[in-house]
């Protein structure tokens, strides 16, 4: 890898819960790192346009991020143009990893899940669970999830980076 900025971008279903879930918490993690920038969220099955979550906003404002005013928290489809964009893709399911595989087999070597670089109860690889419909602790136990998880992401990355 060159060292030019490293671009990240997380995608889920419908990109209203989880994967801007995830973008946001990523950016607050790496705010003060130059070389990492987060893409933001898109989804494999996303009406354009659409709000987050209630729920997975309350979960950004507790952790100090205002979702309210950015276009970057309105949902959008995968496109070939961000994944050209993105250095790194990073996927909630086995089942999205696979449908952005299917649809842009060129862009297969930079996909992964979220979860490939952590362990829950000795299982590395594991889906980050769809909190729709289950209210406020199924968000907050997602937003747990990717606090564990994204700082793997940032070592998993920083590592590859020294490697190439």
């Amino acid at each position: 890898m060159s060292k030019d900025t490293t671009k990240v971008l997380f995608v889920c279903t419908g990109n209203t819960c989880r994967s801007p879930m995830a973008a946001g918490l990523f950016e607050k993690l790496i705010e003060n790192d130059s070389e990492l920038e987060s893409i933001g969220s898109a989804g494999v099955a996303a009406y354009p346009g659409d709000k987050i979550s209630h729920d997975t906003a309350v979960i950004l404002k507790s952790k100090g991020i205002d979702s309210s005013k950015s276009e970057q928290f309105r949902s959008r489809e995968v496109t070939e143009e961000l994944l050209t964009e993105a250095t790194h893709v990073f996927a909630m399911t086995s089942s999205h990893l696979d449908t952005l595989v299917q649809a842009f087999p060129d862009y297969a070597e930079k996909c992964y899940l979220v979860c490939d670089f952590v362990s829950f109860d000795g299982k590395v690889g594991v889906d980050v669970p769809d909190p729709i419909g289950q209210g406020p602790r199924a968000y907050q136990m997602v937003a747990s999830v990717f606090d564990s998880a994204l700082p793997c992401i940032v070592q998993f990355i920083k590592e590859t980076e020294v490697s190439d």
